[in-house]
């Protein structure tokens, strides 16, 4: 593994943490939205899937087996943004300007399929997440500057 890899894993584990945060924040935002701006209804949760960076490695030695290499240089990426689709909440307010009118549903409103203690266990983990791969950073970091100070006193 080379000198920048293990930042390089972590730039990619920070910005897709980073971006899972920000659609948390959104869901959050708008988890009492019950009419989007295209009208279509209420505001629909939304989460970001991960996958693996798939990068092959520059070198490989001849002496490490294929069942023991598991490459060099992955980390993560975000794969897209998709659309929560469970049921949305029914909250009966007749007066809401959002009511459905008529039907068995009359009086209720459709509200969006947001859980706010679910948004705030995903932002917990997003967040510890985050910290992880900045104590990764900040640690390669020291241990490079104690190899380079090794290096010079050796010479």
């Amino acid at each position: 593994m080379g000198m920048f890899d293990s930042f390089n894993i972590s730039a990619t584990g920070l910005s897709a943490q980073r971006l899972r945060m920000d659609v948390i924040s959104d869901n959050i935002a708008n988890a009492t939205t019950t009419r989007t701006p295209s009208g279509d209804g209420p505001y629909v949760r939304k989460r970001a899937i991960f996958e693996p960076m798939n990068i092959r490695p520059r070198y490989k030695s001849p002496l490490v087996p294929e069942r023991i290499d598991s490459g060099v240089g992955r980390g993560v990426r975000v794969v897209k943004i998709e659309e929560d689709r469970s049921p949305f909440r029914l909250v009966y307010d007749p007066s809401h300007p959002d009511a459905i009118q008529t039907g068995p549903e009359k009086g209720y409103v459709r509200m969006p399929n947001v859980n706010i203690v679910t948004e705030m266990t995903d932002l917990i983990s997003a967040s510890r997440s985050y910290e992880a791969n900045v104590m990764l950073v900040n640690n390669s970091k020291s241990m490079f500057a104690k190899a380079l100070e090794i290096g010079k006193t050796g010479a």
